[in-house]
């Protein structure tokens, strides 16, 4: 225990410096309290010219947290507890509050986000949807509006020019996804005008978990162009459709993969008419058919897609919620479509992209709030600097967690659950399901239909309605069942009935993968000392047991028919068949980090690239560059490395200069050096006299042309750069197979790539401008 408390000591210690500063805010309540709306709002006033004079926001910190307190007061009359105003400390230190359900995450978000605005450098509050940015925008932007300061709202529909308006405001409320794309689309525009965004200054993410962890394996993209394989999809999904289990293919529950067999590659080759599947130029045959076994034979319509118009609709696994919009990447989009019959979309090239990790540790100053991060403090500190603490409730929680009930079938597990929600239903206590997938929800929807218990469905089919279906499930005697999207940012509130039946019963159908969504279920009961309890059925039949469950599970399920086993041992066993998912689950997301990190690099060289050429007017300097870096290339490419004296292939050199139409102003004389260095000066003082007297009548008319086209061709070998980075990324576990370290392998071959792509750049731009022709028009 002592070495327990002293893991923990360090986090007491922070929470005692904390405490003190609350206990000062508070100290201030009175004088605070005296002042009228007018003196209150004049300190915003009073804060910004403080700034300007040199205190920093930290000197600011008690005085302006006391004035934001007071007038969350008055104007929606709402007063921050202690431990809300600690909670409000460390977010604006730049690290993870962790607060309970039900404890004000989003009162306490107004303290640092008020503070941080003062600045004027403008602050981002980031929610995980649209609903819960427009709601906090209207309900918590009151208070900043109130104080003087100005909120916008960022959401999907809005056009540019009102995203810039919505930026430059103190404080903008917005989601993940829109923020992250607006980034990329700022860093696509052609005109300076056209960006919305201003540097990126301080983001406070709600529900950090969800957006930082969860969401950080899959990469926002922005997709253009488009390949046409439909048929290709179409006759591979037929192929996949006819193999037989064992035989043609194996499926590795595990790693949640197929793969051919030797019989399946022989199926393939009769059935595609080819020799050898696996050669070189077959590749793109094999990319479709491991798309159209991936989508039968691991994939599943209503768990992690579904079909609704016409088109296939990604569920998010972590939230439950139909992810608009949004594809899975590489064509497995258009297997899944071609699998269940619906309109093959042209899969699109990819045009930008980036990482949630790499795009929020873009911010100067990132904090973030959550019911559930300490379970992944190692991760948060690793990938983004910040500590997570855990604040104290408010009143102690009542909630009682009882240990799991785990059945040997899912049928028994199902039956024993329905039967306990009829017994709470009879009595009137209100009682949340959590499910895992949609298709579990639409299952024991049916079962309660059987027993006519009435209920609400709450999943991504029918998310339209979550207001009104959470508002109810804390009234007596109803019923509601919710996947994951349940868990996030919206409160269950109990009514005096249901608190005298026991409050809320939360009855989760099986464990999920990652205990924090597990405790975000818990979470919905108990809110600030309501009563409460929550229980997990669980069988060995479910996913994480038969993909993560130990040899022991194994011999238990064979043991188990429907008795039921309710044990704390084997709720510790669960416990460690999570913690070893989260282990495989953060290398996944570290791994993807290291590879994106390689490609960070090169983002932000191109970007800072395009932004010289858009934040500069006049790029012919940067011109005279590139023509210097071609004539470079073109004379290495030239002298014979074998050779012991310098020695220049004269002949070939000449033959590649007429590319750029230089033969006409380079004689072989011109040639006659033994210097490389000088030897590029020559060239390159020749092409740049070719071009500069080519452009002379016109220069001043022609600055604008060599803008677009230096950018056009940085855009486009950036946008065919991502899509072989991509491809490279695909293959490097087998191109790198014999040497064992695949990454140093990416990071090298990636290496080379964009050295050849900055070399193509020069050549592109050098191209155009040797064989530019102007022609002068009269009048």
């Amino acid at each position: 225990m002592g070495f327990l408390s002293n893991l923990f000591s360090g986090d007491r210690k922070i929470l005692k410096e904390i405490e003190l500063i609350a206990d000062e805010i508070i100290s201030l309540e009175d004088a605070t309290r005296a002042l009228s709306d007018d003196e209150l709002k004049q300190k915003t006033t009073e804060f910004k010219q403080r700034i300007a004079n040199g205190e920093s926001l930290d000197d600011l910190l008690v005085e302006a947290y006391a004035v934001v307190r007071e007038a969350a007061y008055r104007v929606i009359g709402e007063f921050p507890y202690k431990v809300q105003l600690m909670g409000g400390i460390v977010l604006h230190r730049g690290d993870i509050a962790e607060m309970k359900t039900g404890e004000g995450k989003t009162l306490t978000s107004i303290l640092p986000v008020y503070l941080n605005a003062l600045s004027g450098k403008g602050v981002h509050v980031v929610t995980v949807n649209e609903y819960l940015a427009q709601r906090d925008a209207n309900w918590m932007g009151e208070i900043h509006r109130f104080l003087g300061l100005t909120v916008g709202c960022n959401v999907r529909a809005l056009p540019a020019s009102d995203k810039r308006a919505v930026y430059l405001c103190d404080v903008t409320y917005t989601t993940n996804a829109e923020v992250g794309f607006d980034y990329l689309r700022d860093n696509m525009v052609t005109r300076i005008e056209n960006r919305v965004l201003r540097p990126l200054n301080f983001a406070l993410v709600d529900e950090v978990d969800s957006i930082l962890v969860d969401e950080s394996r899959t990469p926002l993209i922005i997709s253009g162009g488009a390949r046409d394989g439909a048929k290709l999809y179409e006759q591979a999904d037929k192929f996949a459709k006819k193999l037989s289990e064992g035989a043609d293919y194996v499926v590795d529950i595990k790693s949640k993969t197929a793969q051919l067999t030797e019989g399946g590659v022989e199926k393939a080759e009769r059935t595609f008419k080819v020799n050898n599947l696996y050669d070189l130029e077959n590749s793109s045959l094999v990319h479709y058919i491991n798309n159209a076994l991936k989508a039968n034979y691991t994939m599943t319509c209503d768990v992690e897609y579904m079909v609704d118009s016409n088109q296939v609709v990604i569920i998010d696994q972590f939230t439950g919620r139909a992810m608009e919009g949004r594809e899975f990447s590489d064509g497995l989009h258009q297997a899944l479509e071609a699998k269940e019959g619906v309109t093959i979309k042209q899969e699109s090239i990819t045009l930008a992209t980036i990482t949630y990790q790499n795009f929020f540790r873009l911010y100067e100053k990132l904090a973030g709030m959550t019911g559930t991060a300490k379970t992944e403090e190692e991760e948060f500190l690793e990938i983004y600097n910040m500590r997570v603490l855990e604040i104290p409730t408010n009143r102690p929680v009542a909630r009682v967690d009882y240990a799991d009930l785990v059945f040997g079938t899912k049928k028994a597990k199902f039956e024993a659950l329905i039967e306990e929600v009829r017994e709470l239903h009879e009595k009137g206590q209100p009682v949340l399901v959590g499910t895992v997938a949609v298709e579990t929800s639409e299952y024991l929807s049916m079962m309660m239909r059987q027993r006519k218990i009435k209920h609400e469905v709450l999943n991504a089919k029918n998310h339209a309605r979550e207001a009104t279906i959470i508002e109810k499930a804390g009234r007596k005697g109803s019923v509601t069942i919710a996947t994951n999207m349940a868990g996030r940012g919206t409160d269950i509130k109990l009514d005096d009935e249901s608190r005298a039946l026991g409050g809320l019963a939360v009855l989760g159908s099986e464990r999920h993968e990652s205990r924090r969504i597990d405790n975000q279920l818990r979470g919905r009961s108990g809110r600030q000392g309501d009563p409460g309890f929550s229980r997990f059925y669980v069988s060995f039949e479910d996913d994480l047991m038969l993909r993560h469950g130990s040899e022991r599970f194994e011999f238990m399920f064979k043991t188990l028919d429907d008795t039921v086993i309710e044990n704390k041992t084997l709720t510790k066993q669960i416990g460690a068949a999570q913690k070893r998912v989260e282990g495989v689950n953060f290398d996944i997301r570290k791994q993807l980090l290291d590879y994106d990190d390689v490609l960070r690099q090169q983002r932000e060289i191109m970007y800072d690239q395009r932004n010289f050429v858009l934040e500069n007017e006049d790029v012919h300097a940067l011109v005279k560059d590139m023509v210097k870096r071609v004539m470079s290339d073109l004379v290495s490419a030239h002298i014979n490395l074998e050779e012991k004296e310098f020695s220049l292939d004269k002949e070939g050199l000449m033959e590649s200069l007429k590319a750029f139409e230089l033969n006409a102003v380079v004689t072989e004389q011109d040639l006659d050096s033994n210097d490389k260095a000088q030897l590029v000066d020559v060239l390159t003082e020749k092409a740049w006299g070719l071009y500069d007297a080519k452009i002379m009548p016109v220069k001043e008319q022609f600055g604008r042309i060599e803008r677009e086209m230096v950018l056009r061709m940085i855009d486009r070998a950036w946008v065919d750069h991502i899509d072989m980075m991509s491809k490279l990324r695909e293959g490097i576990h087998l191109r790198a197979y014999a040497q064992g370290k695949p990454l140093q392998a990416y990071v090298e071959e990636g290496y080379e790539m964009f050295e050849e792509m900055q070399s193509q750049i020069a050549t592109d731009v050098v191209t155009f401008a040797t064989r530019v022709k102007i022609e002068h028009r009269q009048g």
